[in-house]
């Protein structure tokens, strides 16, 4: 476990920044730089934590990620624009928090010449609509340009590409996450799972897009968690990329909905709605290279983290 170090969260507010947080607390200070649009760490208990520092800023203001990242060791990029329909709305924003925000944390990390490690947050978008057993390696496939779905993958497949070529000319110590389809208590946002657990305990009906035959391995949150940490300790984890997530907690929406009804004991109906936009029909990641290199391997089953997250939701709605 990494300890004794001072750790950049930018985008920290978020879900996945407050469950590192959460994490590194114990044994390290922790700054999250973040603007508050999604907040996560407000409602953990951890705010007034003696080592957890908060700075309001945004990555595109490279003065505030430059002042951020002086004395830190370790920076975790997880600022972005995510949820498709906040894509959709605000799609030139999703390019330029991901492509100049990166830059910014990226060249604020260099400038500052203490950073030992930096971990970029890309997606398991990249892969395109159909991505069974993909391999860091494999080939990254998008949509056609005017397709409002792949702006975002786009501008991460971008990022990843940067915090690489910044490994390669400047030395700097960084390396590439990408998270496939996250879930857990804590969670904000539009996931899917969040959104059916709260409609769910609250009796409301779950809207599915079209026949609901999109099949998704999903993540608890511990999982990444983990795999983060083992990225901050393993040499090896410098200058690569990781598929992140659990191969194994695979079913399609239409499941994942019946089984949030049951799990919940909700008597909600499931309908299905049209959905015009592009959208992703297989995701199920190969993830061999985070096994081999980390030592990474999920350990919460499906049922097990929806447990967990309902049981958190349904003391929240209460």
């Amino acid at each position: 476990m990494i300890a004794g170090r001072r750790i950049l969260l930018t985008g920290g507010a978020g879900f996945i920044g407050t469950a590192l947080a959460r994490r590194l607390l114990d044994a390290n200070d922790v700054v999250v730089f973040d603007n508050g649009h999604r907040d996560s760490l407000g409602s953990s208990g951890l705010v007034g934590h003696p080592r957890l520092s908060r700075i309001k800023g945004d990555v595109l203001d490279l003065a505030a990620m430059r002042e951020a990242v002086k004395g830190c060791q370790v920076v975790i990029h997880l600022a972005a624009i995510a949820g498709v329909d906040t894509v959709l709305k605000m799609p030139v924003t999703t390019m330029q928090v991901s492509l100049i925000g990166t830059a910014n944390a990226l060249e604020a990390a260099r400038e500052a010449g203490s950073v030992e490690r930096f971990v970029d947050f890309s997606t398991s978008e990249v892969f395109g609509s159909y991505a069974y057993k993909v391999r860091e390696g494999d080939v990254t496939t998008l949509g056609a340009v005017g397709e409002a779905r792949w702006t975002y993958a786009v501008s991460k497949l971008a990022t990843e590409h940067l915090a690489h070529n910044y490994h390669v000319q400047y030395g700097l110590p960084a390396l590439s996450i990408r998270p496939f389809n996250i879930f857990g208590p804590g969670q904000v946002g539009e996931g899917a799972i969040h959104r059916f657990i709260v409609r769910a305990l609250g009796g409301e009906p779950l809207d599915i897009h079209n026949d609901g035959g999109q099949i998704r391995a999903w993540c608890y949150i511990d999982d990444i968690v983990e795999a983060v940490l083992l990225t901050l300790e393993k040499p090896e984890a410098v200058g690569q990329a990781f598929n992140v997530g659990n191969p194994r907690a695979v079913c399609t929406i239409y499941d994942l909905a019946q089984r949030i009804v049951r799990l919940s004991g909700s008597r909600s109906e499931i309908r299905f709605v049209s959905w015009p936009n592009a959208d992703v029909e297989l995701r199920v990641p190969d993830i061999e290279k985070a096994r081999k290199l980390l030592g990474y391997e999920p350990t919460v089953d499906l049922e097990e983290g929806l447990l967990r997250t309902i049981a958190w939701y349904r003391e929240r709605h209460a």
